[in-house]
């Protein structure tokens, strides 16, 4: 049997392959930490890359209407850059400035209300022990060991007092640690952004540089129609989050209830969760209801469950589906299964995910539908 330099050089490859999986599965405690040690290596080069990634979104479109017509200058990419910066921050800050002052009325506004609820809680209580004496007796024959349990809050605060401190250095160290990641993610999101196109270029070329042209092409366009699809769901994403918060604040200004607009806003902001995320948002709203009265509570909820119905039905699978061309079917799908598998970064992932998947699967079969067809004709 002749091998030729080709076959053993792949033969080699496969070998050394084996070796390399083996030595892994034998060793695997030890890779995953080395695996680990690199990711949080990587990580604020990770949380840059989607910094940039969502500041690429408004800025593109700033940059375009500042370009108009003319050529690329210099001084564009840097203007559209700052714009963007001011844009989301100012919007944050906007955010803030109409929040806090709901929260801090909100806090005051419930200093009130939950003395006068305790007060009307111990009173239904009363009543409800008078009418059903066996309760009293019920309570009067528990027995506490005021003794023991006297003695395990020494023990906690003896022996838990040490590990609550550390576990509050812990958690400052980890506060510290992810405000320098996230400052140094941010510097490295500037510096992509400002050589997007460099490195989108240098990135193509090294692909053609080490596969085969007609898969470094395919690759090439593959991260292409995925960065598209990833921009338009981040876009309607915030689009539908934006009208959902809307609609909440002018349903329940309209119906006069409480804490319209902190609702309203924070609704906006749990709403970028695919599908589910309102629903942090009516938990909250419900209790901040159910501090005022009950009533409102249950108005609340009714409020909320027609416009999650039509949010759910009418307006998301067809701004977000439209966005990524994601039938509505199939956006409920991708959400349900990245929730489950991931949780909710999974649900932001799955859903332009699928709809990756969904596009590369309509052109293969378009293509071999094609093919077939052609082949039937020539017969």
């Amino acid at each position: 049997m002749n091998l030729t330099d080709e076959t053993v050089k792949k033969v080699r490859g496969i070998i050394l392959f084996a070796v390399i999986v083996a030595a892994a599965a034998i060793h695997y405690e030890k890779c995953l930490a080395v695996l680990l040690r690199i990711f949080d290596m990587i990580s604020p080069f990770l949380l840059g890359g989607a910094i940039a990634f969502v500041l690429n979104v408004p800025m593109r479109r700033i940059e375009s209407l500042i370009k108009g017509k003319r050529e690329q200058k210099k001084w564009h990419r840097p203007l559209s850059l700052v714009l963007t910066i001011v844009l989301v921050g100012g919007v944050l800050l906007l955010v803030m400035f109409v929040v806090i002052p709901e929260v801090v009325k909100t806090t005051m506004t419930l200093s009130e209300s939950i003395p006068a609820f305790v007060e009307i809680t111990l009173t239904q209580a009363v009543t409800l022990f008078s009418q059903y004496p066996e309760i009293v007796r019920y309570i009067e024959e528990i027995e506490i060991d005021w003794a023991a349990l006297f003695q395990e809050i020494i023990f906690f605060f003896k022996n838990g007092a040490g590990s609550v401190l550390n576990s509050t250095v812990s958690a400052a160290l980890s506060i510290a640690n992810g405000f320098a990641d996230f400052g140094i993610g941010f510097i490295f999101s500037i510096y992509l952004l400002l050589q997007k196109e460099t490195l989108v270029r240098q990135g193509k070329k090294i692909v053609r540089a080490f596969l085969q042209e007609k898969k470094a092409e395919r690759l090439i366009e593959i991260v292409g129609r995925a960065e598209k699809i990833f921009s338009s769901f981040l876009a309607g994403q915030c689009v539908e989050a934006v009208i959902l918060g809307t609609l909440f604040f002018i349903t329940m200004s309209v119906l006069q209830m409480p804490y319209a607009l902190l609702i309203g806003v924070l609704i906006a902001f749990t709403a970028l969760i695919p599908v589910f995320g309102a629903f942090i948002g009516c938990a909250v709203g419900i209790f901040l209801m159910l501090m005022v009265n009950p009533v409102s509570a249950l108005e609340f909820l009714a409020v909320f469950l027609i416009l999650q119905q039509i949010e759910g039905n009418l307006i998301y699978p067809h701004v977000v589906g439209n966005s990524v061309g994601l039938p509505s079917i199939w956006v409920l799908a991708a959400v349900t299964i990245g929730g489950s598998l991931m949780g909710v970064v999974g649900m932001l992932i799955f859903i332009p995910l699928c709809s990756l998947l969904y596009s590369l699967l309509r052109d293969e079969v378009n293509r071999r539908t094609l093919a077939k067809k052609n082949k039937k004709g020539k017969e």
